[in-house]
């Protein structure tokens, strides 16, 4: 499911939205949905930086991370 919204943009930004249409993004909503993906990745990213940094893994689980051999039952992605 998709909902519409109304972004209001400078227009130099506009211009380099315009610029990846069409030979890298099929639209300008395209455009604007990944760099808002990628942001809230980001976002995600950092709050595991933090959450990472109060509580950081274990000498077992680092450990683990490094075993080859522990790894054999991940799928391949």
């Amino acid at each position: 499911m998709t909902t519409q919204i109304a972004v209001r943009l400078p227009d130099d930004q506009l211009a380099a939205i315009d610029a990846l249409v069409p030979d890298q993004h099929p639209s300008r909503s395209e455009v604007v949905r990944r760099a808002v993906e990628l942001y809230l990745y980001r976002l995600a990213c950092e709050h595991d930086v933090v959450r990472y940094q109060t509580a950081p893994p274990t000498d077992d689980e680092l450990a683990l991370a490094g075993d080859e051999s522990s790894w054999e039952t991940t799928p391949q992605w």
